[in-house]
């Protein structure tokens, strides 16, 4: 069984710095893909309100002593309001069959509600009560970012982005960094765009001895990301945890980083939303 490295986030909690995602998976297919996870290793569990698997990544986690999964889900914007996180965390604590999560997070800002801070005090008044252990933000942009501390004084603690080299929001990370907040990169692998068979990848993979989706997670930790790449595939799922033992040089790090902005933006957290 992998062991994977773990971070402490600022107010406590310490958190796997790899898990799995499990959007767009159906309740069977997170059922199934979150049980193989857990047998092979993985201890941060992805979900949320949005991907409806809430149910079947709860079936999974009876098999494991609670307090060894590191259990995240996020809500949607009709929560954005001091109680709504309240009302949000219910659900998704009974769907999951969990009387605590470890991680909440506000999806998307969605700053034409312009409802976010309601939203971030309701779940400050959350983790003081005890019922979620860290707290934070997915989508947020430097500037949403900057507001919820202007406002409340407390940065979250853990922001999820759309992130991986073609995406690898340096201006980003450095924010994160200088406010104490983790960066936490959903679609790591780059779906969508042709990261995996880029020659600066294949070229690093084979270097290694590596697949290419092995070196683009290890991109990401070795810069204290924390990626939760997707799959359902036993055999994906054990290479998506196998990156720990390898190191990327500098300049292989500096190979792959340059391939920022040469895929389609990322989503626009300023626009897209639920």
């Amino acid at each position: 069984m992998s062991q994977v490295p773990t971070v402490t986030l600022s107010h406590g909690a310490v958190m796997p710095r790899l898990g799995l995602g499990t959007s767009p998976m159906n309740d069977a297919d997170a059922e199934r893909a979150t049980s193989v996870a857990l047998e092979l290793g993985y201890r941060l569990v992805d979900t949320a309100e949005n991907y409806r698997n809430e149910v079947g990544v709860g079936r999974a986690l009876r098999g494991v002593p609670r307090g060894e999964v590191f259990v995240t889900s996020k809500f949607n914007k009709r929560w954005h309001s001091a109680e709504g996180p309240r009302v949000a965390f219910e659900a998704s604590a009974d769907k999951l069959g969990v009387e605590y999560l470890d991680l909440l997070l506000i999806h998307w800002p969605n700053p034409q509600q312009d409802r976010y801070v309601d939203a971030w005090r309701g779940l400050i008044a959350l983790r003081e009560a005890g019922l979620v252990r860290a707290i934070g933000t997915s989508n947020f942009k430097p500037a949403h970012l900057q507001r919820l501390i202007d406002e409340t004084g407390e940065a979250p603690e853990v922001n999820q982005v759309q992130l991986s080299p073609v995406w690898a929001k340096a201006a980003e990370r450095d924010f994160h960094a200088a406010h104490g907040i983790v960066t936490e990169a959903w679609s790591p692998l780059g779906k969508g765009t042709e990261l995996l068979s880029h020659p600066a990848v294949q070229d690093i993979a084979k270097a290694h001895g590596r697949s290419p989706g092995q070196v683009v997670l290890r991109w990401e930790t070795q810069q204290d990301v924390v990626p939760i790449p997707k799959s359902s595939d036993r055999g994906r799922l054990e290479d998506n945890l196998a990156v720990f033992d390898f190191d990327l040089t500098d300049a292989e790090l500096a190979a792959l980083s340059a391939l920022d902005g040469t895929a389609k933006p990322s989503a626009d957290s300023d626009r897209a939303g639920h």
